[in-house]
């Protein structure tokens, strides 16, 4: 496929790492969610981090929407709490998106963690829901909206939610697989389809949008779709099975994909609208780039992502320019 326009991604730079001032914040912001709210020219950025017990819990900052990189405001406090014991979000809390719906409520997806014994973690989707623009969010239910069945065996997770031509479209991480390797317990993932009439009951048909591209890639995650001038455009982070954590040529790339009907794509990794590391060994994504969000802004498409150490070092934004 040819490009008419020679666009590429230029980063803008770190925006915001925790400091561990708060018990329930000590570390990460990782899987940025971002929300505009143009009324204030207010970027929303939601993210999980962790305490000092490795638990994931989901913050904000907000942001200037003239200079993203300057910080208005950091919140004290979690948007929602660990699920009850023995719930399905015991262990963690974690954004992954947000759909703004006609009637001024927001919808926050989020995954869900558990520890287990034979396998690391265990995840699945849950839905919060704030009725007052965002200041608060309230869980839908203690349960998720899907869990593992005779389709997904093992876990789903992230999900890009978009409601268009009257259906919702899901984009999520569906576990295939896990492995051992180097002694430990490695999960295999990539990214499936399914739809709903309400947003709420999905119809889970196994339908694959981004598969592997060798028996050695393993992580295929978090799905950022848009639609512009009637083609599907996506970016996603992928990795190998090994040394991911350690290697730069294993680590997560962020990738590049479009399709015509939602459901079957082909992948562009190599085009200048996929994101690689930064060649400075000292920098905060150097290593790695995962995560992305992708949104317009006052005509600047822009995209929030992780760097080193799956949010570790924080997050911060790229903008799309011509070359």
């Amino acid at each position: 496929m040819t490009y008419t326009k020679p666009l590429k991604w230029e980063k803008k730079g770190l925006i915001f790492k925790p400091k561990g001032e708060f018990s329930w914040s000590k570390s990460h912001a990782q899987v940025p969610v971002v929300d505009y709210l143009e009324e204030e020219n207010i970027i929303k950025v939601y993210y999980s981090t962790r305490n000092e017990e490795g638990y994931s819990m989901p913050g904000y900052v907000l942001l200037d929407g003239d200079n993203p990189k300057k910080i208005i405001k950091i919140a004290n406090e979690p948007i929602l709490q660990l699920g009850e014991l023995g719930c399905f979000d015991d262990c963690g809390v974690m954004p992954s998106w947000l759909v703004n719906r006609d009637n001024g409520e927001k919808w926050l997806y989020y995954i869900g963690w558990n520890v287990r014994n034979t396998i690391p973690y265990h995840n699945s989707i849950g839905l919060a829901i704030s009725k007052d623009g965002g200041e608060s969010f309230a869980k839908f239910s203690k349960g998720p909206l899907w869990d593992r069945n005779h389709i997904e065996p093992h876990y789903s997770g992230t999900s890009c939610v978009l409601f268009h031509n009257q259906i919702w479209k899901n984009w999520y991480l569906s576990c295939t697989e896990w492995r051992i390797v180097d002694g430990k317990s490695e999960p295999r993932y990539h990214i499936k389809y399914a739809e709903s009439i309400d947003g709420i009951n999905w119809k889970i048909r196994g339908d694959v949008a981004i598969d592997y591209k060798s028996p050695d890639e393993a992580g295929i995650v978090k799905a950022s779709v848009i639609i512009e001038d009637n083609t599907f455009k996506m970016w996603y982070s992928y990795r190998l099975f090994k040394d991911y954590r350690t290697s730069v040529n294993s680590s997560y790339r962020i990738g590049y994909a479009e399709s015509q009907d939602g459901i079957n794509w082909e992948r562009m990794d190599d085009s200048p609208l996929a994101l690689s590391v930064s060649n400075d060994e000292l920098c905060w994504d150097s290593l790695m780039v995962e995560y992305p969000h992708v949104i317009d802004i006052k005509g600047k498409r822009m995209m929030f992502y992780n760097g080193n150490g799956f949010g570790k070092s924080g997050f911060g934004y790229a903008q799309l320019i011509k070359s």
